[in-house]
């Protein structure tokens, strides 16, 4: 199976958050992870393991606190990140990859070395379009 053909028949799509059926794996993929901060959030995980919310915050620079809490619940919600609360004086927030988030962030790997190795021509293709 490629990319960009669906494993579904049309009577079994899978439904994209709120925007109809998805049309591929690539498709439910960039529904899950897409936003400016998740990608960044998932390589803070893994490198930090399980993290409190403002260690978290640290490893993501520039993020806000509205646009991390965001995001964290959509992650949450779709099983990649694991929130664990203690019932604790004062209460302690935890939050870590799940395994579908280990495997989610490893298939993000060659993303980022595509990306290293292109970066020149990326910043490049950016630097004209702002021009």
């Amino acid at each position: 199976m490629t990319v960009g053909h669906s494993a579904y028949g049309p009577e079994e799509l899978a439904v994209n958050k709120g925007t109809g059926p998805y049309v591929c794996g690539l498709d439910a993929a960039m529904d899950v992870v897409g936003g400016k901060w998740k990608a960044l959030i998932l390589w803070a995980l893994d490198d930090g393991g399980t993290l409190r919310f403002g260690q978290l915050k640290r490893q993501v620079p520039g993020v806000s606190e509205k646009m991390l809490i965001q995001h964290l619940r959509e992650l949450e919600a779709d099983g990649i990140v694991h929130r664990e609360v203690y019932r604790e004086v004062p209460p302690r927030v935890e939050y870590s990859l799940t395994e579908m988030g280990k495997g989610l962030n490893a298939a993000l790997g060659p993303l980022g070395a595509w990306a290293n190795q292109h970066m020149e021509q990326i910043l490049a293709a950016k630097q004209r379009d702002v021009a």
